[in-house]
């Protein structure tokens, strides 16, 4: 005695329910689409307490070499060392390659009065915000303003 399901109607109102669910999703992304959010990021303009331009040069050693958009030596990353600043770097290099851009620009690192600080991309428009990814990994940028401050 098998009894089959054949006969049984699926349940309307599951249907109903599912069909509304999927509805609304794609009525919020196109909201999202048109609306434009979520699209680009942009560096807030909020009192910056000190701002640096800075470019990063890869030494024959392995060493990092940090000089100011004027070409004053600001800083060098022995080589081995500065894992979080060399990746984040690394990041934002592989992006200005792969839209076949080359290092001419200079990137921006700003102190912001609210305790951020943030590492902008001008040639992509790409933002990291630093503090995010902890205090130690955010000072080691913070220590390049304080370094640019003080080259001549």
């Amino acid at each position: 005695m098998s009894h089959s399901n054949v006969d049984r109607p699926f349940p309307r109102s599951l249907l109903l329910g599912a069909g509304s669910v999927i509805a609304l999703a794609l009525i919020g992304v196109a909201a999202v689409r048109v609306m434009g959010l979520g699209t680009s990021v942009s560096e807030p303009d909020l009192n910056p307490t000190a701002s640096v331009e800075l470019r990063f040069v890869d030494e024959a050693d392995g060493g990092v070499r940090v000089v100011d958009a004027a070409g004053h030596p600001v800083s060098l990353l022995a080589p081995g060392t500065n894992g979080f600043m060399r990746a984040t770097l690394r990041g934002l290099v592989r992006d200005r390659k792969r839209r076949g851009l080359g290092p001419e620009v200079p990137f921006r690192l700003t102190a912001h009065a609210d305790g951020r600080l943030t590492l902008v991309d001008p040639a992509t428009g790409r933002l990291v915000a630093l503090e995010a990814f902890g205090a130690d990994n955010a000072g080691a940028f913070a220590k390049l303003l304080v370094a640019s401050r003080e080259a001549p």
